[in-house]
């Protein structure tokens, strides 16, 4: 099967505000850059904006390590949050609303596609390709 790296991040100015998301996608001696923005939207969208859109280019099922900073984006699986907002329709434990549904639902799909790791990396700190995205999704919030 493939072995792909992915890096993700995203940015917003303000929250709610403009937003930008990167990702870096490594595949054997391949290396893609990606990016793009939104001018109303949080943080936390951007973040799995990033993922989503990596995730989307990939079209056979493949071994996946993704790297992020984003703990709510990494903790959703690895604590199988996601499986019990699932479960729970949608609610949180506190009964509330699961906010960016859209986007979930969609890293749901392929996480069951692909063989995913997902991997929380410290944030703007000496991982070169965190910070590369870092640097990419905050270019975006300025167009």
């Amino acid at each position: 099967m493939n072995k792909i790296l992915i890096y993700t991040d995203g940015a917003c100015s303000h929250n709610p505000g403009p937003g930008g998301w990167a990702a870096i996608l490594i595949y054997k001696n391949y290396i893609k850059e990606i990016s793009g923005g939104n001018p109303n939207t949080t943080n936390n969208r951007m973040e799995l904006t990033a993922a989503v859109k990596a995730l989307e280019l990939i079209k056979r099922p493949s071994d996946i390590i993704l790297y992020s900073d984003s703990a709510y984006l990494i903790n959703a699986f690895t604590r199988k949050w996601v499986d019990r907002w699932v479960k729970n329709g949608w609610k949180t434990s506190t009964k509330k609303s699961v906010e960016n549904k859209d986007l979930w639902e969609l890293l749901i799909k392929y996480d069951r596609t692909h063989n995913i790791e997902w991997v929380k990396v410290k944030g703007h700190s000496d991982n070169e390709m965190n910070n590369r995205c870092d640097q990419l999704a905050k270019e975006q919030i300025k167009k």
